[in-house]
């Protein structure tokens, strides 16, 4: 058998760099195509999430709901409830008229008739107010309840225990289409015909679904409207043009077509959460826009490196050149983030599995935008991607300009900082690990929660009315705890006796039978928020008392203790994965063992501080009135679950950026320091540009007025704050300085294997 020559080899088995070279070529043959396919495919995928197939465009196959952990005992409760459900009612409407005297004759008067006209829409089996019942045309079709709703006001569940307000309940026949239109309808009548004092409240389940739908959408137009305008300005300081600026932008645009017709794919094998759509929104930008800096600012140096030729062969050349160095950047890059994000796959809960698949799509839509649209765009840009954009015209701006859209030199601001970190590293190092440890220091009183209504602005009628329940309807109020057991009613209530002795518990509810041979009871408790430390001790407590059948708890302290239960079980594995996907990639890129590990644990010690700083705001309350916030007591469980997932690849994103230039001048030759300091100056703009970008876009969306999008919002920009400075510009310098040629060192058969597969050429 003749062996095969080196080039034989070559076309056999393509290197990387022959793969970015061959993508080049093709976009400089095809960009006008290349351009036409992205936009037709946009499109395409825009049309498929917003507008649909079969079962609805993407908001109406997204849920609103708890975040459960399937196989959980808290899952089955609430899937058991959903189902034990009575099939012949329909949703309830309420109306809270608050700031009144239900004792008086013109408030019973404004009541009754505005309960009259709400008892004459369809489908309204009965409109219950605190003066009685007044039947509606759909009365037979409702089950008869037993109660007696023409009790004295001062005695009456529907009076609230301040005296000042009342309830007006419709119970409704099973509605066969969405209940929303028959719900405000009902509202605009109650509000025409209320002529009282006092304001009123409106609440549904349908309408405070609704009402997350509708923030959700309405924050994720904010973001974009904030954070693309801002995004662009930045980006023309960093390029000097509003054309090369554009670039990146368009990247980031497809970016997001691609991102919805991913998540759109996701919510027919997982069950979707909404605030994954801006969550991911958020992260596809984000990497979009960092994808298209590097590019962009690579081709700009290749060109001008060719003396700005604008010939077809000047421009191919360097498209090829940026393709086989930040391109492959770019590509190493994403498959970092990819692991990161992959890691939440491992996770039992499906809403953490369901943002996780979507985040991997979403990279490989930036990735795919990265290597194919911005190169094309850049390439028609022609010679003017080289000339002086009019903004230098500006005696101010050209100031500006000339430092921070220069491509070409080696010396510069960056340059000049790692000098002086390198004079002084030990100092750098041990004063930016003091600093990163007292910033992580408020991590000692981290707590997280699982938040329903909370979630919403303080000013959403549908919380405002939950509160007002809660606060003066304890005779309303659903049990804290929820029991389904394989029992017969009267077993049930013997277990329950036990129950009502602990400390905590007020009173259980009588057993009742329910479907498939089940019993079902309540348990009220003494903790106005379930979700509390006391809440879930107690929750834990119930289910520690023995009992001769299987019992099953419900409700959100047990839905929140499931579902931190089910991440405590599956963060080890998830950790694992990352950190040893990790290590292999990061390896395979520099050929050393020493980088990966430090790199490792400094990325854990900047998203320690990252967490830290989100827990002094948002558990202690700190910032409340500058964010526009009201605290919950701790970090939405799932959020810190994506600022760790997300700050740990969008960490190693700006490493693979800055030790792809710095390994560039060690294989050139160049000593360690030397190689450190011309990798800054190379990658720094870039890294502190494409920050400040993402900062923006993350900041962007954290204006909304969600609480769990401006935790990760926030979050997410405090920890590329913190990186992209801290970390970046200042600890992973010192480090390499102090490691010196270690930084390169690998036992003789792994530095073998280095050579054979290594992913640096």
């Amino acid at each position: 058998m003749t062996a095969r020559s080196p080039a034989e080899r070559a076309r056999v088995c393509p290197t990387m760099a022959d793969v970015f070279a061959a993508i080049a070529h093709a976009v400089a043959r095809h960009p006008v195509v290349t351009i036409v396919a992205w936009i037709l495919a946009a499109a395409a995928m825009l049309a498929l999430s917003l507008l649909g197939v079969g079962d609805g465009n993407l908001y109406e196959r997204t849920e609103t709901g708890v975040p459960t952990v399937k196989s959980a005992d808290s899952t089955f409760v609430y899937e058991f409830m959903q189902e034990a459900a009575p099939a012949d009612t329909g949703p309830q409407l309420s109306f809270l008229v608050q700031g009144v005297d239900a004792t008086e004759t013109d408030t019973q008067t404004a009541v009754t008739d505005a309960a009259t006209q709400v008892a004459t829409g369809q489908r309204v089996g009965a409109v219950t107010t605190p003066y009685g019942t007044i039947p509606g045309p759909a009365i037979g079709e409702l089950r008869a309840d037993g109660r007696d709703p023409a009790a004295a006001p001062g005695a009456n569940p529907l009076v609230g225990s301040d005296g000042r307000s009342l309830l007006v309940i419709v119970a409704y026949a099973p509605l066969d289409d969405d209940p929303l239109p028959t719900h405000r309808a009902a509202t605009q009548v109650f509000t025409d015909a209320y002529q009282g004092e006092g304001d009123v409240l409106v609440y549904s389940d349908p309408l405070l679904y609704d009402d997350f739908t509708s923030q959700m959408q309405a924050d994720l137009v904010t973001g974009e409207a904030v954070a693309l305008p801002v995004a662009l300005l930045v980006m023309v300081l960093v390029f000097g043009g509003f054309l090369a600026a554009s670039a990146p932008l368009v990247g980031a645009l497809a970016s997001i077509a691609g991102g919805w017709a991913v998540l759109f794919a996701f919510s027919y094998p997982i069950a979707l959460d909404e605030s994954a759509i801006n969550v991911v929104t958020v992260l596809g930008i984000g990497l979009s826009i960092d994808y298209g800096l590097l590019i962009v600012s690579r081709y700009r140096e290749e060109l001008a490196a060719r003396g700005n030729d604008a010939t077809h062969e000047a421009r191919a050349e360097s498209l090829v050149a940026t393709l086989t160095t930040a391109g492959r950047t770019v590509f190493f890059s994403s498959v970092t983030v990819a692991i990161s994000v992959g890691g939440m796959l491992v996770f039992g809960a499906e809403l953490i599995r369901g943002i996780g698949g979507a985040a991997l799509g979403v990279v490989v839509m930036a990735l795919a935008a990265a290597l194919t649209l911005v190169p094309a765009v850049v390439y028609l840009y022609g010679d003017r991607m080289a000339r002086v954009s009019v903004l230098h015209q500006v005696p101010v701006l050209r100031a500006i300009l000339r430092r921070t859209a220069d491509v070409q030199s080696e010396h510069g601001f960056f340059e000049r900082l790692a000098r002086t970190v390198q004079r002084r590293p030990w100092v750098v190092v041990g004063a930016v690990t003091a600093l990163l440890v007292v910033l992580a220091s408020p991590l000692a009183n981290v707590a997280v929660r699982n938040s329903q209504e909370e979630l919403l602005p303080a000013s959403n009628e549908s919380r405002q009315f939950i509160e007002v329940f809660d606060a003066h309807y304890p005779a309303l109020a659903e049990p804290d705890i929820q029991v389904v057991a394989d029992a017969t009613a009267a077993e049930l209530d013997r277990w329950l006796a036990q129950v009502s002795a602990l400390e905590g518990v007020v009173r259980v509810t009588p057993a009742q039978p329910g479907p498939d041979g089940m019993a079902m009871a309540g348990i009220v408790t003494a903790h106005s928020d379930e979700a509390s430390e006391e809440g879930t001790s107690l929750l834990r407590d119930v289910r520690a008392l023995d009992a001769p059948f299987v019992v099953y708890l419900g409700g959100q302290a047990a839905i929140q203790v499931d579902f931190v239960d089910s991440l405590s079980q599956g963060a080890p594995w998830a950790v694992g994965l990352v950190v040893l996907a990790t290590f292999i990639l990061l390896f395979l890129m520099t050929g050393s063992l020493l980088v990966p590990v430090k790199t490792l644990v400094i990325n854990g010690l900047s998203l320690a501080a990252s967490v830290g700083i989100v827990s002094w705001i948002f558990v202690d309350g700190n910032l409340e009135g500058l964010l526009d916030f009201t605290s919950t007591g701790g970090i939405e469980t799932y959020v810190l679950v994506l600022i760790i997932a997300f700050g740990f690849g969008l960490a190693m994103d700006y490493e693979v950026f800055l030790l792809a230039r710095i390994k560039e001048q060690v294989d050139a030759g160049e000593s360690n320091d030397v190689a450190v300091r011309k990798g800054l100056q190379r990658s720094g703009r870039i890294i502190t540009s494409a920050a400040a970008v993402i900062i923006i876009v993350f900041l962007g969306f954290a204006s909304g007025s969600m609480l769990v999008i401006k935790e990760v919002g926030i979050g997410l920009a405090i920890a590329v704050l913190l990186d992209a400075t801290l970390v970046r510009m200042l600890l992973v310098p010192a480090t390499m300085t102090l490691l010196g040629d270690w930084n390169w060192w690998a036992p003789a058969p792994l530095r073998r294997l280095y050579g054979r597969s290594g992913i640096s050429h």
